[in-house]
């Protein structure tokens, strides 16, 4: 029977996984307990490609194993790395598996940035060294051939798979080996052989003649729509690989025919119909008759010819002298029904046994995300709780400043610091005074320099890539055929622009923190000095002692109490409310299991009310309370007010303290703005820092992806013809009719020439071919041997041995030195006479591949 129909595998370039892949987990997961264990990961992962991919595999389960613990890596390692052009950006090249290249090297590849793509290549490898090792099982035993079906059907739904996902994988037109048409044409095929891996169980296990029929009868149905379509699609009968395909597809066709209709007439045998049987038997006798003719080559039917013959002969013996039964016509016949055992298998990962998940604690990209935008929501409810608390206190602080509160009422001897204003000065001082706010200042301008340096060299380096790529594609038009720089960095662009515009707002914030330090610096200056110095500095009153023990004074200075109760309280409350924690990745993870996708917004803002609804209320009872109180003290601070004795030392005295008051408040707030400031541009360090990585990376990557691409266009250009096609003369194109002599015997589809086999057994190299061709060549002539009908290594044309490949030049008028013969051997055959063909050259027969019914 014809041998099993196997694929060549895809190879694929080098590639350094290790180095994006470890900057990746360095930049996210920076503090990380796990990050040591991620990076391990990412060198298991280069070391598994490495085997996988970087050396020739055996035909062999554990090969195969190798490949498939791969492919179910790249599967669970695809959503937790940003995998893209733009950001984690890795470039594959993978060869046609189908295309040897020319005589001047060079074969059709595709480098990609999509991890996608590398999947598809993968899974092409796996399914080809699984109709490898199918072809290789001895099916004498049932072992070999339930191991057959297995990888047969393992094959053939890795490339149906691949027939669905290639288009939505690639950004590109996918080279042909896995292309739609190629894939599922491939597919048919494997579940073909599946089918009669089972056919051949089925006979060996002598099953009824009715079942092996039906199984037959669904192998050549598959066969059939196999070989049609390698038929449909114009561009599949380019490749070598299907030119020797088709043949032995139309002759299993025939084969398991011609099967099905002998076991259908023994089982007409049985019933006593005794024509039926004849007529199945003489349909069978002429399909392997057609094979016999035709496909010789590929495949032998010398042993099915016999036995059908004997039977044949049997039963047309039996028939005539006993039953005498009439014989239908083959269109008459009944149809054989079909039975298909067999079924692509489900590429479901992990499809290794073996398989275990090496970044199993990282949680995919979109929990990431989630995570990341959970993170910002959640920021920004403790920025609005805290930021509400502190709006209260700053304008409650404000409030008693303008009311010169408390230090009114500590001052009622006129003539010492209130010990308000004492505690500001100290404070201020402890706190570094001038000098440290000036420092801060000063700070923030290196500060935002360095940050626009980085973010400006990040932009550049994108703005000379693109403008490269601009000009190599002006340059080659339509053969520069990768994703345009402009359209790969718009989001990074984007990107690039929030960031310039969170610097310009700094900017504008910068200025009014120091408009706010320049109009507060005197009285700043002033409560760093000395205590005699700033009690000098402060005017003198006298105003009435007897305010002291009044019951005015006594309640005023009870609500300012409860003012710094409840400032305390706010205090405490913020720090519980930046304490408040909770792990949202697992409520992220169960929701991408169960749906397939996150709905952030929902499963955020349902969490976040759970945990700061409770905190919410308390800030708005904290904001009521402060709002009763000041107005309490407004009041009670006009009756004081009423009972001071009003003069000009005193409002000036009291004016001063005002302004001492509300500068010590300035100047905490003028610190922690500052200091929040300088930690916002170390921060923004760190992410311009990543953003400037990013860019780094992409333009690396479209660098190696240019000169790939430029080296491909280089060996494309030289291997184009730098000189127009012309006409052949008649006399060379159109041979006249042979002369009489022995010829050739006329092949059905090519003549070979016996020395051919070498060829088979050479290296697949065109270059040894062609040597080995030219080098027979001389060495039958020296000899004078009998000059045979070679086929070209390339199969593209048979040559004679007689034939003078050189004779065109003379049409461009070219001299040539007259031969000189060497003593003693014998020179080249002159030319035939005029209008005489070249001895010994024959006709070819065209016959099609597929039997005609």
């Amino acid at each position: 029977m014809a041998t099993f129909i196997s694929v060549p595998l895809k190879k694929a370039s080098e590639v350094d996984l290790v180095k994006p892949l470890s900057k990746f987990v360095t930049a996210t997961y920076q503090g990380s307990e796990d990050q040591p264990e991620y990076l391990r990961a990412v060198e298991e992962l280069n070391k598994l490609r490495k085997n996988a991919l970087g050396r020739p595999l055996d035909k062999h389960e554990s090969s195969l194993e190798v490949l498939l613990r791969y492919y179910d890596q790249l599967c669970a390692v695809e959503p937790k790395f940003p995998f893209s052009e733009n950001q984690l950006c890795l470039t594959f090249t993978w060869k046609d598996a189908f295309d040897k290249g020319s005589l001047f090297g060079g074969s059709v590849k595709l480098a990609l940035a999509s991890l996608g793509y590398e999947k598809t290549c993968v899974l092409f490898n796996a399914a080809a060294l699984a109709s490898q090792i199918a072809s290789e099982q001895n099916l004498d035993s049932d072992e070999g051939l339930k191991a057959a079906a297995k990888y047969y059907q393992l094959a053939g739904g890795a490339f149906s798979h691949i027939k669905d996902t290639v288009l939505s994988a690639l950004s590109r037109e996918p080279t042909m080996d896995i292309s739609p048409e190629t894939v599922g044409t491939l597919s048919l095929i494997m579940l073909a052989q599946a089918q009669e891996v089972f056919f051949i169980k089925a006979t060996s296990d002598k099953m009824k003649d009715g079942v092996i029929a039906k199984l037959a009868n669904q192998a050549a149905d598959f066969y059939s729509d196999a070989f049609k379509q390698c038929q449909y699609k114009d561009n599949l009968p380019k490749y070598f690989y299907f030119q020797e395909v088709l043949p032995v597809l139309a002759a299993k066709h025939c084969i398991m025919q011609a099967n099905a209709e002998m076991h259908q007439s023994m089982l007409a045998k049985q019933k006593k119909r005794f024509g039926e049987e004849i007529a199945r038997l003489q349909h069978a006798a002429e399909l392997v008759k057609t094979v016999a003719s035709r496909y010789d080559e590929y495949v032998s039917v010398k042993d099915m010819t016999d036995k059908i013959n004997r039977a044949l002969t049997a039963a047309k013996k039996d028939n005539d002298f006993i039953y005498h039964d009439r014989v239908p016509e083959v269109k008459d016949l009944e149809h054989i029904g079909k039975a298909a055992l067999v079924k692509a298998t489900s590429i479901t990962p992990p499809l290794s046994q073996k398989f275990a998940d090496l970044f199993e604690k990282m949680v995919p990209m979109a929990v990431q995300h989630s995570m990341s935008i959970y993170n910002q929501r959640k920021a920004e409810t403790v920025n609005r709780l805290v930021g509400t608390m502190r709006e209260a206190t700053n304008l409650c602080n404000g409030v008693l400043a303008s009311l010169n509160l408390p230090a009114a009422l500590e001052d009622l001897s006129g003539d010492s610091i209130p010990q308000s204003i004492a505690e500001k000065s100290r404070s201020i001082v402890q706190q570094g005074g001038l000098q440290s706010i000036e420092q801060l200042i000063k700070d923030l301008p290196e500060l935002l320099t360095r940050n626009r340096e980085i973010l400006d060299e990040s932009l550049k380096m994108l703005d000379d890539e693109e403008t490269t790529d601009n000009e190599l594609r002006s340059k080659f038009n339509q053969r520069w055929n990768r994703t345009p720089s402009g359209d790969l960095y718009k989001p990074l662009r984007a990107e690039g622009g929030n960031f310039r515009s969170v610097l310009d707002k700094a900017v504008q914030a910068d200025q009014v923190v120091k408009d706010r330090y320049n109009t507060h610096c005197d009285m700043i200056t002033l409560l760093c000095k000395p205590e005699n110095e700033l009690n000098a500095a402060i005017p003198s009153a006298n105003p009435t002692k007897t305010l002291q023990g009044s019951e005015v004074v006594n309640v005023l200075r009870s609500q300012l109490a409860q003012l710094e109760q409840l400032k305390e309280e706010r205090d405490t409350l913020e720090g519980e409310i930046k304490a408040v924690t909770f792990d949202m990745s697992t409520t992220f993870l169960n929701a991408l299991a169960q749906d397939g996708a996150i709905n952030e917004e929902q499963l955020s803002l349902s969490q976040l009310d759970q945990l700061y609804s409770n905190y919410n209320q308390r800030v708005q009872a904290s904001l009521r309370s402060q709002e009763e109180l000041l107005g309490q003290v407004q009041t009670s601070h006009q009756e004081f007010s009423s009972l001071k004795q009003s003069n000009s030392e005193a409002n000036q005295r009291e004016e001063v303290l005002k302004k001492l008051a509300s500068a010590h408040d300035s100047y905490v707030e003028i610190s922690s703005n500052l200091r929040e400031g300088t930690k916002f541009y170390n921060d923004l360090t760190e992410i311009l820092l990543k953003f400037q990585n990013k860019c780094s990376d992409i333009v690396f990557a479209r660098k190696t992806e240019r000169d790939e691409l430029l080296k491909e266009l280089q060996q494309s250009i030289a291997r184009e013809p730098s000189a127009p096609s012309f006409n052949v003369p008649a006399y060379q194109s159109t041979p006249a009719a042979p002369a009489p002599g022995p010829t050739a015997a006329p092949r059905t589809v090519f003549p070979v020439c016996p020395l051919y086999q070498i060829f088979k057994k050479q290296n697949e190299n065109s270059v040894v071919k062609f040597l080995t061709f030219i080098l027979m060549y001389f060495v039958m002539k020296s000899h004078q041997a009998t000059l045979p009908v070679l086929v070209c290594p390339c199969r593209y044309m048979p040559v004679h041995m007689g034939y003078n490949p050189y004779a065109a030049y003379g049409q461009y008028n070219m001299p040539y030195m007259q031969y000189q013969a060497t003593p003693g051997q014998p020179g080249y055959p002159a030319a035939p006479p005029a209008g005489q063909p070249y001895p010994g050259y024959p006709q070819q027969p065209q016959q099609p591949f597929y039997p005609q019914q």
